[in-house]
């Protein structure tokens, strides 16, 4: 069954690269200036490693991204990418990643757990601690939780950033980081296509991860998990119409904490971006500046 599973993944590649000689040779004129492209990475707990086949479609079919902005585990997964750790890497760690790895229970009245072992957790995919250290220009979403208000970070130490985006309410104590109290970024920019923006993006590219089931739910925070979804589903969502592209995997088979199943979550990853690139394709074409003979 392993083997089918790969010879399938194998055989989305293939298409994607043979998507990719179509986009590259078809004669885009000389001196054509393309625009800047975002990648905006939604949150999900362990659904994000769908990211990593987005990604990896994205690289083999030579769709260009210049900037990121990740919310959550968007935000880990853009750092890992634009520090320059290679995807294969991140899903080495996406495979062998469990709870403990980034959470300590530790219940008080602000939350069931902190996320402190977050800063070792991204040690692990790369070594760069500073956002000016990146190879490509990166954002995390946070939010205030007391103004009610998205909040990027995209200079000084990445760590404090990343654990106050990731600080899901009610399970992830707050993280107080220069004078605010932060968390979870997906409660304001569930999908931070704004972050591409101030980063110059002129084409955007955004994947969402939606989370919905009609399974019963089996813990508190599946409880709490699936309450917020449900809101931002009716809820006036501004970044869909930023957004140039929007990717969706199929992700609502996967539970919150389901790291065991890193293959079939990268593997919706990919089938969701095959299925977008002839628009990804249309998108930059029109985007391109031709210079007048």
């Amino acid at each position: 069954m392993a083997s089918e599973k790969n010879g399938d993944a194998q055989g989305l590649l293939r298409t994607a690269k043979e998507l990719f000689r179509a986009f590259a040779y078809g004669g885009t004129p000389k001196g054509a200036k393309r625009p800047r492209v975002g990648l905006a990475l939604a949150g999900g707990f362990a659904r994000g490693i769908a990211h990593i086949g987005v990604l990896r479609v994205l690289r083999e079919a030579g769709v260009p991204v210049d900037v990121v902005s990740g919310t959550s585990v968007g935000a880990l997964i853009g750092a890992g990418y634009c520090a320059g750790t290679s995807l294969e890497e991140m899903e080495r760690v996406a495979r062998a990643t469990k709870f403990t790895d980034f959470g300590r229970w530790t219940p008080s009245w602000l939350g069931l757990a902190t996320n402190n072992r977050l800063e070792l957790f991204l040690a692990r995919i790369t070594p760069v601690q500073r956002f000016e250290d990146l190879q490509k220009p990166l954002a995390i979403s946070a939010t205030d939780i007391n103004l009610g208000m998205p909040i990027y970070y995209y200079g000084g130490p990445i760590a404090p950033a990343l654990r106050a985006s990731c600080a899901y309410p009610g399970l992830f104590v707050p993280v107080k980081y220069e004078g605010r109290t932060l968390v979870d970024g997906f409660l304001t920019a569930l999908v931070p296509v704004e972050g591409t923006l101030l980063l110059g993006a002129e084409l955007v590219i955004a994947v969402y991860l939606e989370a919905s089931t009609t399974e019963e739910p089996r813990t508190f925070t599946e409880v709490l998990s699936r309450s917020f979804s449900i809101i931002q589903r009716h809820a006036d969502l501004e970044w869909r119409k930023q957004a140039d592209i929007i990717i969706e995997p199929d992700v609502t088979p996967f539970a919150w904490d389901d790291f065991s199943r890193s293959g079939e979550l990268i593997r919706a990853g990919e089938e969701a971006t095959l299925k977008g690139l002839p628009q990804i394709r249309a998108a930059l074409e029109a985007k391109t500046e031709v210079p007048s003979e």
